[in-house]
């Protein structure tokens, strides 16, 4: 699995077409197209001792559709995309749960750095091209809203959905979290035109949370196949 996400980001590095499957593993096509988004051209990888691209052109962004738990610094492009995961967020957690999270919890936005497993690639968080999505809090069901067929009855007050504690949850309302969960991801692999790149628990060091970034290649590790309760359907 990790054999492949490498091959498949050195491709898009050295400005080699993309192997099939890098695209067609996932069921999607391109959306925005290499080239098209402005950070694209931008070299991803550099000299052990060369200076970082990290710069000021960044805005402060705290969520319109849901608020964000801390303000996101990013890369002013990126926050069309954000307006975009938080579109296909609100109709994911309407179907599922009648109502939008009123906030959406994540672990950060903008570090200026390199990839901790790759020193020589530019991570995106450098510059302010990548969120890292833990999860979202709820408010109660409003009483004008119409609660989705079989939602459990813990689930029409307030509460709280999280990648580390749900993503494999059992039992009725722990099921619905992670069903939650992993129709997002499943919504979001399909919508390359917000986020090329996702990784989630499927992907070493993201068990708690879900990457979502624009970097000029696709990867997506997201579910583990061998694992029947996240197995892509």
């Amino acid at each position: 699995m990790l054999l492949a996400v490498i091959r498949c980001v050195l491709a898009a590095l050295l400005g080699v077409t993309l192997p099939e499957r890098c695209w067609a593993d996932q069921g999607v096509q391109p959306g925005l197209e290499i080239g098209q988004y402005p950070l694209d051209a931008l070299p991803r990888v550099l000299p052990p001792r060369a200076a970082m691209p990290c710069d000021g052109s960044l805005v402060t962004y705290h969520g319109e559709r849901v608020r964000y738990a801390s303000p996101a610094r990013v890369y002013p492009a990126f926050v069309a995309r954000l307006r975009a995961f938080e579109a296909l967020l609100s109709e994911q957690a309407i179907a599922h749960y009648g109502r939008v999270p009123r906030v959406l919890v994540h672990l950060g936005t903008q570090s200026c750095r390199r990839m901790r497993r790759y020193p020589d690639w530019v991570s995106e968080h450098a510059l302010g091209n990548a969120i890292d999505v833990a999860g979202f809090d709820f408010g109660p069901l409003p009483a004008h809203a119409v609660a989705p067929e079989g939602l459990p009855r813990a689930l029409r007050g307030s509460f709280s959905v999280r990648i580390a504690q749900h993503w494999h949850a059992r039992g009725v309302v722990g099921s619905w979290q992670a069903t939650f969960l992993h129709d997002l991801a499943r919504a979001l692999i399909a919508r390359p035109d917000i986020f090329r790149v996702l990784l989630g628990p499927a992907f070493p060091g993201h068990q708690n949370h879900l990457h979502l970034d624009f970097a000029p290649y696709r990867v997506v590790e997201v579910f583990d196949d061998r694992d029947p309760a996240t197995a892509k359907q």
